[in-house]
């Protein structure tokens, strides 16, 4: 009898838990449906200056687009030779140093190509 009782009050805890929380926030400070976040009192309404601001170091942030340039040149070096020798080689150091730079174009090649697609582009027919 013990254990059925105790049963029983577990059910109606789990059935009535989602409710009570769902009831706990009433929205009325919501500035629209839906946003109602609010800030602790006492923080400010600017960022900049006060306690929070983080504070970011420019040299820290100058690393940062660094390392993504050399990151676009890698690919860079990596494209020019998957496109020269068919070949996909991660490793830049592995790349051969006369296959990493695309080849210039000469002058005939490049004004031709800007007037007709050719067809090395157009897939095979199935």
């Amino acid at each position: 009898m013990k254990n059925g009782k105790l049963g029983l009050l577990l059910l109606a805890a789990l059935i009535g838990a989602p409710t009570a929380s769902a009831l706990a926030y009433d929205g009325t400070n919501c500035k629209a449906p839906g946003n109602c976040w609010e800030p602790k009192p006492g923080f400010p309404e600017k960022i900049e200056g006060s306690k929070y601001d983080p504070k970011h170091d420019p040299k820290e942030l100058a690393k940062q687009q660094t390392s993504i340039q050399a990151m676009e040149e890698r690919n860079k070096k990596r494209v020019a030779n998957f496109k020269k020798t068919g070949k996909w080689i991660y490793e830049v150091e592995k790349i051969p140093a006369d296959s990493a730079e695309p080849a210039a174009k000469p002058a005939s090649e490049a004004s031709a190509s800007t007037s007709a697609p050719s067809a090395s582009w157009v897939s095979p027919a199935k």
